[in-house]
């Protein structure tokens, strides 16, 4: 299975399953019309909760990324690669702002974090 959970990171149990399906369409690992494996598959193959992967499963649904059959499963939708692209651009410029918000008080501004986000590209 290409997800793994970290008790280490601060992100909820059911946001870090969401998140790495995501990756995982977004890069070509689950293609359009793929079959999810199931709930019940997913938690015990993580160790986790039914209602984690219930959760992640309906955030997935209802943010367009799977579509799920009675009875047959969740399957992967197809999804524009550009869709996909400003759909991220939306939810960075979210965090974005959350970020610039919460550093404002250290006196940390735009101009710090992209020369934080150039030093990063540099050192890649």
């Amino acid at each position: 299975m290409f997800i793994v959970i970290s008790h280490q990171n601060p992100a909820p149990l059911y946001q870090q399953v969401t998140d790495q399906i995501i990756d995982a369409i977004t890069d070509g690992t689950l293609n359009p019309d793929d079959k999810l494996p199931s709930i019940r598959e997913v938690a015990g193959e993580l160790k986790i909760s039914e209602i984690t992967v219930k959760r992640a499963y309906a955030d997935l649904e209802q943010e367009g990324y799977i579509f799920t059959r009675a009875g047959m499963g969740s399957f992967v939708v197809d999804i524009n690669k550009d869709k996909l692209k400003k759909m991220k651009l939306l939810t960075l410029s979210s965090e974005l702002e959350i970020i610039l918000r919460s550093n404002e008080k250290f006196g940390i501004n735009s101009k710090d974090i992209i020369r934080l986000i150039k030093e990063l590209e540099e050192n890649k």
